[in-house]
């Protein structure tokens, strides 16, 4: 068996048991060949929490045997779509039972609030895994008239196969559920790599998977570094399918790998610098508040952030003071202070990357109206930062900095705005403000991005789709559409009546 290790919860007396090996076949074990291991850092006191072993390439191997096993075997085709949706289900209230601990280990290891992590991030895991298990036995296929005297054809939706699964440190409990739940509610058996920064609760999970009475081999959990871990996976000849969140980089090279192997099927949700379009219509204050929603949740850590603010130029001098305003009022501090609304960034590779934007964003002639300093204490925090009367040849307007970081720039007119909000190479999300029907119609029409938010900003809803354009990725996820990502459809011809002729 693998070893624990103690992580102490702030303020209390209690402690956070972590198994800290990998887990495959519904154990914890040692690597089969590597002595190499992760250490898993509190961004809030930049302390070391725990080491963890990372998984070589012949651990990838064991891990896709494990799963193979369990699809050929005790999963796949061989549970009825009924018991899929049981042990989803427990699953989902194990989660919930244990919403307080898992929001103290992801506060821990990612920085994000005990509070906002509790009352978001696993309310909607917790949602999703129960969606997911209502659609387990709902997945039909269709009955086809070729010619009702001699012949018919049906379709059959089965089970891609081996997922090997690749999610990020933003959202490390919400993205394993995304993954998990269409996988399994589709017959799957899986291979989970979670961050290298933030492995931590994706192990925790894991301990719910054997309690629950998923059998061995359905999930198995891989931390290790992208480089070894997440590109054996690629290219692995027994994985059938690939879905990665992350960056557009990384999103590349999984698929270059792929096609490269064994052409498995890939889903890729990347990455994004996404609009908001403020009209002259539209209720100031409320959008405002969107606005600052919008880039400041999770501390702008998030791939469909709205971190380019247009705003038409007859309320753009009166819209920016009540944006800074709100974006003013939210307190930046530790987790496990119930004041909170953001923490601070994940890493110490994070935080520079995000201050190396906010100097660009000086040096680059931007008008800084917020933020932009940096704190003395320990933890890797950024407080938000709002540069005004950008232009779109700047870093800040162009690059996706996954930082607080906002950029707000002014238009005249809806043709113009439209123009701005899809200038971009990517295409994840858009939002825009206002109180015109018509304009809201056509303006999220026009806008080139697989999610339009209309008066409001970054809430998602568990049956509803969410995916990109462009080189935001391929695929999407939640809603009845990621169980596309999930199957394959096999056409059934079958002759009960027509005789062949012969010779032809």
């Amino acid at each position: 068996m693998a070893a624990t290790a103690q992580i102490s919860v702030p303020g209390t007396d209690r402690k956070i048991t972590v198994s800290t090996g990998l887990f495959i076949d519904n154990q914890f074990v040692p690597s089969v060949d590597s002595k190499e291991t992760i250490e898993c850092i509190n961004p809030a006191t930049e302390e070391v929490l725990c080491s963890i072993t990372a998984a070589s390439v012949k651990d990838i191997d064991v891990a896709v045997a494990s799963a193979r096993a369990a699809f050929n075997t005790t999963w796949g085709k061989n549970v009825t779509g009924f018991e899929r949706s049981r042990l989803l289900n427990k699953l989902a209230d194990l989660i919930e039972r244990n919403a307080q601990e898992l929001a103290e280990l992801e506060s821990l290891n990612n920085g994000k609030p005990v509070r906002l992590a509790r009352d978001a991030d696993i309310v909607d895991s917790v949602g999703c895994l129960r969606y997911y298990a209502g659609w387990a036995d709902k997945i039909t296929g269709q009955t086809i008239e070729v010619d009702n005297k001699t012949k018919m054809a049906f379709t059959k939706h089965d089970p891609i196969g081996v997922c090997g699964q690749i999610i990020p440190w933003n959202y490390p409990i919400s993205m394993w559920a995304w993954k998990v739940a269409p996988a399994l509610a589709c017959g799957c058996t899986i291979v989970m790599k979670p961050s290298e920064f933030t492995p931590l609760t994706a192990l925790k999970l894991s301990e719910l998977v054997v309690e629950a009475g998923f059998p061995p081999g359905v999930i198995n959990t891989v931390p290790s570094l992208g480089s070894v871990g997440g590109a054996a996976m690629s290219s692995h000849l027994d994985i059938d399918k690939v879905a990665f969140t992350g960056s557009t980089v990384t999103g590349r090279k999984i698929m270059a790998a792929a096609a490269m192997s064994n052409l498995k099927k890939v889903s890729l949700e990347l990455g994004g610098k996404s609009p908001q379009l403020i009209f002259e219509s539209a209720n100031l204050d409320e959008a405002a508040t969107w606005a600052a929603m919008g880039v400041l949740f999770n501390t702008g850590q998030d791939c469909c952030a709205g971190s380019r603010v247009y705003v038409q130029d007859k309320i753009y001098d009166k819209f920016l003071p009540i944006l800074v305003e709100k974006a003013s009022q939210l307190f930046v501090g530790h987790g496990f202070d119930e004041k909170s609304g953001c923490g601070p960034v994940v890493s110490k590779v994070q935080y520079d990357k995000v201050w190396s934007y906010i100097e660009a964003g000086k040096q680059q002639g931007a008008r800084l109206v917020l933020g932009g300093e940096k704190r003395t204490e320990k933890g890797y925090y950024v407080d938000p930062t709002i540069f005004a009367d950008v232009t779109p040849d700047m870093k800040i307007v162009k690059d996706e900095i996954f930082g607080p970081v906002l950029s707000v720039g002014k238009f005249s007119t809806e043709e113009e705005a439209v123009k701005l909000a899809n200038d971009t190479t990517y295409g994840l999300a858009a939002g825009l403000h206002s109180n015109d029907a018509g304009q809201c119609m056509r303006v999220s029409s026009a806008l080139e991005a697989g999610t339009v938010w209309i008066n409001q900003y970054n809430l998602l809803n568990n049956n509803v789709p969410f995916g990109g354009k462009k080189q935001s990725g391929i695929g999407r996820e939640l809603g009845s559409y990621a169980l596309e990502e999930y199957t394959s459809i096999k056409a059934v011809h079958w002759n009960y009546g027509e005789k062949l002729d012969w010779p032809l």
